[in-house]
């Protein structure tokens, strides 16, 4: 009974895995480059300088830039700069500008004047394919929620079915074929299991109000009381007609610091700037704490600036869905653990990838006399290129894009992400022309080549070349560029590997025999 039950769930584990496999690859490694997404969108507008942080300088000068510019408008957001954003950030609604009726500018913060910077997604676009997969709304989140959901049925089930799995962790044996693909999937799963583990579960506590609405419109009855009481959104006070100055923000900002010193603020609100009704909102940054909120903190009088409100101490409940929130977005995290972030999710990526090849592998193996595969293996093998090496270069396009698209270019980021698709689409019509080992190197290859040239186009087209972001110390711009010469690299080694002539069958069949025996017992 109980290998009955192993086997059942081991068939589990292979199918969705492989349904599903492709989908998760692209999801974990978007979600993977999201952990940098403000380093990437400081790449993508390389004429965005950082300057050192002052944030009531910085506070001075977007409240003068808004009273010269919005004045009129009734709203106003600002995001000053951090460790990881350069620019001050302003917006403001007007019905004639932007979209969605909302102006965003980017401001310099040591002059405080607008900055023609190009238009691009940046990371963002990495940020929300990772959980909306470029689809209308809720369609991509749901699809996105489902395979969350589809990757902790696979944790179980992979830890069900693998029951030596902590023995196998130490065991690796290379240049065995399918035993060493099935040695590094279980060591790389091992290795971060709680990591997975608590991605997956994070994701469907984050779209809750879409997996379980029963409870929510119970309550509720409807979403936006919910999200009102949860992220404590106020009643927006009426406009009186009264002008009246608004008081200097930083003077608000100096009497947060005196009962928090040393917070961070995530964004400034203001609501009919210039009105007696004037209300200022200060939310504090989500790298203060582990638990992610988006709600104010401190709502201050425009007018006198006398303090009306203060956040109060979230439930036990509410702090618990806050902090799973938090552990999953890792806005929390410093440097090095946003890098550990980072290569836990590669690790997730990785293995999702073993897995898609060691399925093919294993059923490969009965057609190797064969002159070519069953349609549906080929089937496979093709969306196996496409969904791994050709997602890789599709990320590769997307930066050579905006490098190469015309900075001044009406809809330029639009273009960056057509360069995306368009990328992908192409690597999966090479991975149909070409034979399967052929296609992986040749898209390794070609991928290695154009992350690795990343720096140096960085620098012919800019003036924030390698050279000027260590001398600067802009470690972000850096760190880009080294990333990117460091994944050029590790490319090429996979493609040597790839196009290297395979050993003569002869030497290979009691290897292969004895890999198909060992991947058999647990798929």
């Amino acid at each position: 009974m109980k290998e009955g039950f192993r086997q059942a769930m081991a068939w589990l584990h292979t199918w969705t895995g492989l349904i599903f496999g492709w989908l998760l690859f692209a999801i974990f490694l978007t979600g993977t480059l999201s952990y940098f997404k403000e380093e990437i969108s400081h790449w993508t507008q390389p004429e965005v300088r950082r300057h050192a942080l002052d944030p009531v300088a910085s506070l001075g000068l977007a409240q003068r830039y808004l009273e010269a510019n919005a004045g009129h408008a009734s709203n106003w957001m600002i995001r000053l700069p951090s460790e990881r954003e350069a620019p001050i950030s302003v917006g403001w609604r007007d019905p004639d500008g932007g979209r969605r009726g909302f102006v965003n500018k980017k401001l310099d913060a040591q002059t405080g004047q607008p900055v023609e910077a190009r238009e691009s997604r940046g990371g963002d676009f990495f940020y929300r394919f990772h959980f909306q997969l470029e689809m209308p709304y809720p369609w991509g989140r749901w699809l996105a929620t489902f395979c969350a959901f589809i990757m902790l049925l696979g944790l179980v089930t992979g830890i069900i079915t693998h029951k030596k799995i902590f023995k196998e962790f130490f065991t690796f044996r290379p240049g065995k074929g399918q035993r060493s693909w099935l040695d590094g999937h279980n060591a790389i799963g091992v290795l971060v299991l709680p990591f997975h583990l608590m991605i997956s579960y994070s994701s469907l506590v984050i779209f809750m109000y879409m997996v379980m609405p029963a409870s929510i419109m119970a309550s509720y009855g409807d979403s936006d009381g919910y999200f009102k009481e949860v992220f404590g959104r106020d009643d927006v006070p009426k406009v009186a007609n009264v002008a009246t100055p608004l008081v200097p923000l930083a003077s608000l900002y100096a009497k947060v610091q005196e009962q928090v010193p040393g917070a961070r603020m995530g964004y400034i609100q203001v609501q009919n700037p210039g009105d007696s009704n004037a209300r200022v909102s200060f939310a504090q940054a989500s790298a203060d704490s582990i638990a992610y909120k988006r709600s104010a903190n401190w709502s201050f009088d425009g007018a006198t600036g006398a303090l009306l409100t203060q956040g109060k101490p979230e439930s036990a409940a509410m702090m618990t869905s806050f902090s799973f929130v938090g552990l999953h977005m890792g806005n929390f995290a410093g440097p090095w653990l946003r890098w550990l972030y980072f290569f836990f999710g590669v690790a997730g990526t990785a293995v999702i990838g073993t897995g898609l090849v060691m399925w093919l592998g294993k059923r490969q193996l009965k057609h190797a006399k064969s002159a070519s595969l069953p349609g549906e293996l080929r089937l496979v093998e093709v969306l196996n290129i496409a969904s791994m090496s050709g997602l890789l270069l599709a990320v590769a396009g997307f930066f050579w894009a905006n490098r190469l698209v015309p900075a001044t270019l009406q809809g330029r980021a639009d273009w960056e992400v057509n360069a995306f698709f368009l990328a992908w689409l192409l690597a999966l019509v090479h991975a149909m022309l070409r034979p399967g080992r052929k296609a992986w190197g040749e898209q390794l290859a070609l991928g290695a080549v154009a992350f690795a040239l990343l720096p140096l186009l960085n620098s012919l087209t800019s003036e924030q070349g390698l050279e000027h972001s260590l001398a600067a110390a802009d470690w972000a711009m850096a760190g880009f560029d080294l990333t990117a010469l460091g994944t050029g690299l590790f490319l090429a080694w996979a493609a040597r590997q790839m196009l290297r002539a395979p050993k003569p069958a002869a030497k290979r069949a009691p290897r292969a025999a004895k890999a198909t025996t060992d991947v058999a017992e647990v798929h």
